[in-house]
């Protein structure tokens, strides 16, 4: 399961126009606030009313930004489901879908992005937790990434291929989908566990290029029985 704050889709905030600016602001508002009740009392403890008020909003308002109680944790991190097709479909030429999403997996690690599971960030942390302890939250989650994610990504690689083999492309999507969730599993059970993210970088960054070079290379006679 990915986490990702979801509202830095990659442009300048202070570049754009103030009515923008500050509907994203509150945005953001909202979500804290919310997470910081749920990771508090529990997201089934916390009504809709009351994190209007802690964010001292109408309860319409938090429904106009936010339409469903389970979209005040997971309806940022859903806007980056689009992410490893996205990552496949402007790759350098030359570059291997294998290739595109390992380094870009690699950079998001070195600068602590929560879609990697390595952040050590409070509110990330919190997220994370409330996922987990929330089953309704963890299955809509788990759901996203393996089917959502997976299905626009195997979408591009179909797209991309010139032999357009259906079946290569879905497994592809999946042991690539699969080696990111995998990974960010692993940190962020670390990161749960109190590890610094700094200090859990380097194991982080190897672990990543083991994965992806055995997505590359495959498995081979892996767990071959002896004879």
């Amino acid at each position: 399961m990915a986490t990702h704050s979801g509202f830095d889709r990659g442009f300048d905030l202070d570049a754009l126009p103030l009515r923008e600016r500050k509907k994203i602001q509150t945005g953001i508002r909202l979500w804290r606030t919310a997470v910081g009740l749920f990771a508090e009392r529990g997201f089934d403890q916390v009504s809709v009313a009351e994190i209007a008020a802690a964010a001292e909003v109408s309860k319409m308002t938090v429904f106009n930004y936010f339409p469903t109680k389970e979209d005040l944790v997971l309806g940022p991190m859903e806007q980056h489901l689009d992410e490893p097709a996205r990552v496949v479909r402007e790759r350098a030429p030359g570059t291997s879908a294998v290739g595109a999403l390992r380094e870009h997996y690699l950079a998001a690690l070195e600068r602590f992005d929560p879609s990697t599971g390595l952040s050590d960030d409070r509110v990330v942390l919190d997220v994370v937790r409330v996922i987990h302890q929330t089953p309704v939250l963890l299955s809509r989650a788990s759901a996203g990434f393996d089917q959502k994610a997976q299905t626009l990504l195997t979408a591009e690689l179909l797209a991309q291929d010139p032999a357009h083999d259906d079946l290569t492309a879905r497994v592809a999507a999946a042991q690539l989908l699969g080696t990111q969730l995998a990974l960010t599993g692993e940190n962020q059970r670390r990161m749960l566990a109190g590890e610094r993210a700094a200090d859990a970088l380097p194991a982080a960054l190897e672990e990543a290029r083991r994965a992806f070079a055995l997505v590359e290379h495959g498995l081979g006679d892996y767990c071959a029985r002896p004879a």
